[in-house]
This record gives C-alpha cells, sequence and structure tokens, in this order.
C-alpha cells in the first residue's frame, strides 16, 4: 500500500476515534469541568486540523467538483461532503465564540447563546453527516485497508455482515435512548449525561449509533451503484 493511501486511513481513524472523544468530553472530564472545557477545546481544534488534512490528502477530488457528469451517486457524495464542511466550519466558529482556553486570546465576547445552540446543532447533525460519508466510501476504505491483509474467507464475510446488522439494531436503540433526535431537533439547548455512568457505555453507544448511519450511508452507495450500472 501507497504511503497517501495509509496516511488516508491514518488520518480518518484520528478523526473518528476524535470525534467520539468530543460527543463524550462532558462524562469524560465531568468530576472538573474546567479541565474537561479545556480539553474539548484542544480536541475540537485536532479534529478540525485533521478535517483539513483530509481534505488536503482528498484534494484531486475536491480539484474535479466542478468538472465532469454528476451521476446519483457523485450528487449525493459531494451534497454529504458539503454539509459536513457546513457543520464542521459551524461548529468551528461557534467554538472560538465560546473558547475560554485555546482561543481566549482573541478577545471574543458576546453571542454566547446563539453559538452554543449553533454548536450543539452542528455537533450531533454533523455527527450524523460523518457516518453517513464514511459509510458512503466504505468500499473504498474497506479496498485500501484489504491490501494490508489477505482476502478474507466466505464466512468470515457473514460473520461481518452479521456483526454490522446487530450494532446497526443495537444502534437504533441507542440513537432513542440517548436522545439524539431531540438534540439534533433542538428540543435540548444542554447535553444531559449521568456522570456516574461508565464511559465505555456511551462510547459504545455512540460508537454504534455511527456505526448505524455507516450502514445506512453504505447501503446508500450500494443503491446507487447498481442503479447507476443496470442504466
Amino acid at each position: 500500500m501507497k504511503s497517501k493511501q495509509i496516511w488516508k486511513i491514518t488520518v480518518d481513524i484520528l478523526m473518528t476515534v476524535t470525534l467520539l472523544l468530543l460527543m463524550a468530553y462532558s462524562l469524560v472530564y465531568g468530576s472538573n469541568p474546567a479541565v474537561g472545557e479545556a480539553v474539548h477545546e484542544w480536541l475540537g481544534t485536532g479534529m478540525f486540523v485533521l478535517f483539513v488534512l483530509h481534505h488536503f490528502l482528498n484534494r484531486k477530488w475536491s480539484l474535479r467538483v466542478l468538472k465532469g457528469k454528476y451521476t446519483p451517486y457523485r450528487a449525493v457524495q459531494t451534497t454529504l461532503v458539503a454539509l459536513v464542511l457546513l457543520t464542521m466550519c459551524g461548529s468551528m466558529v461557534s467554538g472560538i465564540l465560546l473558547s475560554r482556553t485555546v482561543f481566549s486570546f482573541l478577545g471574543v465576547r458576546g453571542g454566547q447563546a446563539a453559538a452554543r445552540i449553533v454548536h450543539m446543532l452542528c455537533a450531533y447533525w454533523g455527527f450524523v453527516f460523518m457516518s453517513l460519508h464514511l459509510g458512503l466510501h466504505w468500499r473504498v476504505i474497506m479496498g485500501m485497508a484489504g491490501k494490508l491483509t489477505k482476502k478474507s474467507s466466505k464466512g468470515c464475510r457473514w460473520i461481518l455482515r452479521m456483526t454490522a446488522a446487530l450494532i446497526a439494531v443495537y444502534g437504533v436503540y441507542a440513537f432513542i435512548k440517548r436522545d439524539f433526535g431531540n438534540y439534533m431537533l433542538l428540543q435540548y439547548h444542554f447535553v444531559l449525561l449521568d456522570f456516574e455512568e461508565p464511559l465505555v457505555l456511551l462510547l459504545l453507544d455512540d460508537a454504534a449509533i455511527m456505526g448505524l448511519f455507516a450502514g445506512v450511508g453504505y447501503y446508500i452507495s450500494v443503491l446507487l451503484i447498481e442503479k447507476k450500472h443496470s442504466g
């Protein structure tokens, strides 16, 4: 595997891990809110840097965005990229307005209430959009990763499919349990967590929700690609 492909996979893995930690920061550092907010800011800044690096590594795709014919798959892919970009920029700008550590030197004041609302909306919608984006490219990711290992047997593939199905089913439960929909529709203005709950349970639930939407994204890509070939 080429070094550029290894970099792409590494950056994507780091973005996934960072995203999960960002969603769980209140529980991770709930005993010390000041430390929690500072770490969250640094993680958010790191996420934005990884996001920029991700686009730099995939700059050929970006340079071709206005060229060529748009198939249904490409239209969905480009729309998702635009939505991820929008939520990422919204998270960063609102994060700067709310910053008490990383960007405090800017001396930005005011707009805190609106910034909190934008930050929450961008965080939860961005999580869903990025998960869908991950699923949309799952074939490519697995193709790149597969070059590092031998081809799996038919039995292994079925085990992976069953595992993915179980993750998706649990993801639906976790989505409801964690009130994801209510946060996305701004029914809550603050994240409500049980600080006595083990961190691993929250991370597993968020990972299952990510897996659910990644699965949705994957099957959307399958349907669109099959439609293209059948047409």
